[in-house]
């Protein structure tokens, strides 16, 4: 069975939307560690409410959500703080086949259907598409286990 022939096409609907400070792609972190301390909303629509009930016991959430603003991509980019061309699947960039991104962010407070947030890296009006709790002794590995993070190192740290 050929999978690709096979596909259905994928329609995924908003869930919510976020809103943060960022109102142009210029000014947004570039990685999740640059939004530290900067705050932002998660605006639940009415018809999904219902799912976030006990996502107050989390103290940080998974964001599933997609890049509205990107129409194009290259497979073969240059990462940020880097100089050598990768696979647009070993970078982070927004410029992806199915525009589809991923932030960790600290979850303040909920406030009906309002998610009060912090630690974003997504632009303003950005679409949700899932949460999902960040738990740290499922969704965190060991650093010794990952030996092939070489070009990785010392580019992210603060300065």
């Amino acid at each position: 069975m050929n999978i690709r022939n096979n596909q259905k096409e994928i329609i995924l609907k908003p869930i919510g939307i976020i809103h943060s400070p960022f109102k142009d792609a210029n000014n947004i972190p570039k990685q999740p560690f640059e939004g530290r301390g900067i705050k932002g909303k998660i605006e639940i629509f009415p018809e999904y409410v219902e799912g976030i009930d006990g996502l107050e016991k989390f103290s940080h959430i998974i964001l599933i959500f997609n890049f509205h603003l990107s129409s194009n991509f290259n497979l073969r980019v240059v990462p940020y703080k880097e100089k050598e061309v990768r696979g647009v699947f070993a970078t982070r960039s927004p410029h992806r086949p199915n525009q589809v991104g991923m932030s960790i962010v600290r979850l303040d407070s909920i406030n009906k259907n309002i998610l009060n947030i912090s630690n974003i890296d997504i632009i303003d009006g950005t679409p949700l598409l899932d949460i999902k709790p960040f738990v740290i002794e499922m969704d965190c590995f060991d650093t010794k286990d990952h030996d092939n993070l070489e070009w990785l190192n010392n580019k992210f740290k603060k300065e």
